[in-house]
């Protein structure tokens, strides 16, 4: 994969840099703020942006701010946005409109390389990849006369999963559940939160987080 860096930690961006370039992968550009991403996004386009959201000059929104325009601009680059916190407005912000090809993770919960490098190709592949944390924060943002209250704790637990990309035999397995289980918890979530059911489990994904989006 060809992957662009924008983070201001040198030390984490350097780390991104050697990690990814040791497995095989070329880095178009590691830089430290939005401005310089974007120039250099369009000077030499990636595959996939890892993108920070809290960087100079303000240290606010400005990475996140960038990850938006390149996403209007060239929506076939995926996004993975890679944080130390989880901002639940921003994250419904990156997954409006088009959830396919983006991502968020949040950086003190990744376990291992092979989690992040699985992350970013399936971004790259066009699916959305979500920390659970992230999920769970998004649902509780939700307003609280909202469809989502009606949901019991495992068909809460079944969203949060479908929302991370899971098919509904992963969910059995991470659930310890049969696969007729998930299917019945499946079917009663779609039609408490009033979505179309669809065969194709990407396509719920992305009906789930515009809900959730929604919902905020």
């Amino acid at each position: 994969m060809r992957i662009a860096i924008a983070e201001d930690s040198t030390i984490l961006r350097d780390g991104l840099v050697e990690l990814l370039s040791a497995r095989g992968h070329i880095v178009t550009a590691a830089v430290g703020d939005g401005t310089a991403f974007l120039a250099a996004v369009a000077t030499d386009e990636p595959d996939v942006a890892i993108v920070d959201i809290r960087m100079p000059p303000t240290h606010t929104d400005e990475g996140l701010r960038a990850a938006l325009a390149l996403r209007e601009r060239r929506p076939d680059i995926g996004v993975l946005v890679f944080s130390q916190y989880v901002e639940t407005q921003y994250a419904a912000e990156l997954f409006s409109g088009k959830s396919a090809g983006a991502g968020y993770l949040l950086k003190d919960r990744v376990a291992d390389v092979s989690s992040f490098i699985d992350a970013l190709e399936r971004i790259n592949a066009g699916q959305t990849v979500l920390d659970p944390e992230v999920v769970s924060q998004l649902m509780g943002s939700a307003r609280g006369d909202g469809p989502l209250q009606s949901l019991t704790p495992r068909e809460s637990e079944v969203l949060v999963l479908m929302a991370e990309g899971r098919s509904n035999a992963g969910i059995a397995e991470s659930l310890f559940l049969s696969y007729g289980a998930v299917e019945k918890n499946v079917t009663a979530i779609f039609t408490k939160l009033g979505l179309a059911q669809s065969p194709a489990d990407h396509r719920r994904v992305l009906a789930v987080l515009r809900y959730l989006e929604s919902a905020r």
